[in-house]
């Protein structure tokens, strides 16, 4: 895994948040919602970049954690797009 400087740094950690934060939003517009099994089955996935970003982030892995984030980001505007 190649080290990052300060800056890649500080983009990759804001970058992954600010996918974090957006696949939630789009995400939490799914609740309440009867969703079919394919849309319930592209939650799933969702969530599961997102807890797989989350624990990238605890590890420090800031690149995986942007990659997983970003996958977890354009699911959900797809699903919520789908509603």
């Amino acid at each position: 895994m190649p080290e990052l400087s300060t800056g890649e740094l500080e983009t990759a950690k804001a970058d992954a948040q600010a996918s974090l934060d957006a696949a939630e939003r789009n995400l939490s517009a799914t609740r309440g919602k009867a969703l079919n099994a394919a849309q319930a089955d592209l939650a799933s996935k969702i969530r599961g970049f997102m807890d797989a970003a989350r624990e990238a982030m605890r590890n420090g892995d800031w690149q995986r954690a942007t990659n997983m984030a970003k996958k977890a980001e354009v699911l959900a505007r797809e699903l919520a797009e789908g509603l």
